[in-house]
């Protein structure tokens, strides 16, 4: 599935259009779905739509004439000027009866259920003025709000913040980029011709479809040293030890990842208990013999971490490079190596590789790991909300994950999770968007169970179980389809 930029979706429709689908049976489509989600969703509850002039008012106008044939109580104000489709909706709309008033005269009352049909994906700058103190009103009703397409005024400020978004045809980067503001996500086919869907130039979403082929095969005869085996480099000691957690979350996920044997390389001391890893204590960042796939390092490596690093290059093994071992000499290194490598950055490591603010990289997640990947030529996860995956020009989002994988050790499960699918034979790029959904969907699962307050280990416990429903082709689709 690939994710459209509101541009690439404008030039969808209007080559559709081209060859020879009517425009105005696209809205028709989109207006008779998303008043299907309402019916879902609110039932008989009154609406107010409130439609701009443009074709996602038209979608608005549709929508108020399949709800009022279902017997809905339906309030409509639209902007004046509508005109082409958008026009006709509003006199189909009126040929049955409904009044329509002016936009500005918009009011609503508690028991009514509001439309935000008022500015799709064309919109070209922030909402200023009667628009703005309008979105303004709707957000602060407490109603709940019901968006065509976008809510209104993304990805700009201000903007409606919706209970509920149907997108049309679909997803475009609004609605992972700002998933919060859309709320519960519908995505509804129109009609449009599916090669006009396919462009392999987008980003992709990454589906369970996609990723369930990934998952490596384990056959009867499988033993620990088939099945990919992981070394795991990291943590620091000097005044005291310290970091000796993060090694250990990343040698704990990759284990529920799957890995036969983990071999941990960390400072003397480190808490094992009840880790079941070869254990190597070092004095200092080394590379001890050992029998493995594939590497994850720098996992709490403070000061040590660029040694691991280092060390770890000796290995020319598939590599997972996290946190202390996140430099820009390191990743050159690597890439002149020709090491298969998976860089992990969250936003704060980025912008100091990027030598840019992480508040601009959290600001546009896609071209900064666009630019990470394409400056050091390795594969880039960038943590967040959606995470990215980039290798060269490709960029694949994650749908899954949650705020409540906010918590210290969650990255360290992480970076063992796609070492452990790297020793298991997968490329960089799958196995860096395979181990992002499953750890997404680990995390979704567990907080499904206890909400906020989640500890890494627990999200690492429930890999085994995201890995059973997405081979079983039970994996949850985070958005609705109609």
């Amino acid at each position: 599935m690939r994710l459209f930029t509101p541009e690439a979706m404008r030039e969808a429709d209007q080559k559709a259009v081209e060859m020879g689908y009517p425009s105005l049976l696209l809205m028709e489509w989109a207006g008779m779905k998303a008043a299907r989600v309402y019916m879902e969703l609110f039932g008989h509850r009154p609406a107010v739509v409130l439609a701009g002039k443009g074709n996602n008012g038209g979608d608005g106008l549709v929508l108020a004439r399949h709800l009022h044939l279902a017997g809905v109580p339906v309030r409509v104000f639209a902007a004046e000027g509508q005109g082409g489709d958008a026009l006709l909706a509003r006199s189909a709309l009126k040929a049955h009866g409904l009044e329509i008033r002016p936009l500005e005269e918009a009011t609503w009352n508690r028991e009514e259920v509001l439309v935000d049909a008022l500015f799709g994906t064309g919109l070209r700058g922030p909402l200023e003025g009667f628009h703005a103190g309008l979105v303004d009103r709707m957000n602060a009703s407490g109603l709940p709000i019901l968006a065509l397409d976008l809510p209104s005024g993304l990805p700009f400020t201000p903007h409606v913040q919706a209970t509920a978004t149907v997108a049309f045809a679909a997803l475009k980067t609004p609605h992972l980029l700002h998933r919060e503001a859309c709320g519960r996500l519908y995505l509804a086919e129109i009609g449009l011709p599916k090669d006009l869907l396919a462009r392999e130039d987008l980003p992709e979403v990454a589906t369970p479809e996609a990723l369930k082929p990934l998952l490596p095969k384990r056959p009867l005869t499988a033993h620990k040293g088939s099945v990919g085996r992981v070394g795991v480099l990291g943590g620091y000691r000097g005044e005291g030890l310290r970091y000796a957690g993060a090694p250990v979350l990343a040698a704990l996920g990759a284990y529920r990842m799957g890995a036969g044997l983990v071999h941990l390389v960390a400072p003397e001391g480190t808490p094992l208990e009840p880790l079941e890893a070869v254990f190597h204590p070092a004095s200092h960042p080394t590379l001890p013999p050992l029998k493995a796939e594939a590497l994850a390092v720098g996992m709490g490596g403070g000061p040590w971490g660029r040694g691991w690093a280092l060390e770890a290059l000796k290995a020319r093994l598939p590599t997972v490079l996290d946190a202390d071992a996140l430099h820009l000499e390191v990743a050159e290194a690597y890439r002149q190596a020709g090491v298969p490598t998976v860089l992990t950055p969250h936003a704060g490591e980025a912008g100091r590789l990027l030598g840019m603010p992480p508040e601009e990289v959290a600001k546009d997640p896609l071209q900064a790991a666009r630019t990470l990947a394409e400056r050091t030529g390795l594969t880039v996860v960038l943590k967040g909300n959606p995470t990215v995956v980039a290798q060269g020009s490709r960029l694949s989002l994650n749908p899954t994950g949650n705020p409540a994988l906010a918590t210290g050790g969650t990255g360290d499960v992480l970076s063992g999770a796609i070492a452990a699918l790297l020793a298991a034979g997968l490329r960089p790029f799958d196995a860096a968007r395979l181990g992002v959904y499953l750890h997404g969907l680990a995390g979704d699962l567990r907080a499904g169970e206890k909400g906020v307050g989640l500890l890494a280990r627990e999200v690492a416990e429930a890999l085994p179980r995201a890995r059973r429903l997405l081979e079983g082709g039970q994996a949850p689709w985070p958005f609705s389809r109609v």
